[in-house]
């Protein structure tokens, strides 16, 4: 009995995602599905894997055309000057990011104990 591959549905529950989801990635190019004699989608065993890095791109802000272009890479391990320009770029302005992330909860952190403490006084926090 040959593997049966996974549907929609399965892959949607494993990744975490919806199935709407998994439908914007296949008309994005991200994703692709075979159909079976009944129409139903079924996706390659690697879909799981696929859906969570996709999800991790758009987490870190990339756009779809970038997403696209860093797919065959991560296939391939190649990736053109121009790309790895991009990325480098891209990875540039999520550490930045980061150090904002981090300053703010530093901050907050600040907040947290100084309002904690008996008698506080937080003008000087303006």
């Amino acid at each position: 009995m040959p593997h049966a591959r996974p549907t929609t549905g399965e892959v949607a529950d494993k990744a975490g995602v919806s199935v709407r989801a998994l439908r914007y990635y296949e008309e994005q190019g991200l994703l692709q599905a075979s159909r079976s004699p009944g129409c139903q989608r079924h996706y390659p065993d690697t879909a799981v894997g696929r859906v969570r890095l996709i999800q991790q791109l758009y987490a870190a802000g990339l756009p779809s055309r970038v997403v696209r272009q860093v797919l065959p890479c991560v296939d391939s391990g190649e990736a053109s000057p121009a790309l790895l320009g991009r990325l480098e770029a891209e990875r540039v302005r999520i550490d930045q990011r980061i150090a904002d992330l981090l300053a703010v909860r530093d901050r907050l952190d600040d907040v947290i104990t100084i309002t904690r403490a008996p008698d506080s006084d937080c003008s000087h926090l303006q």
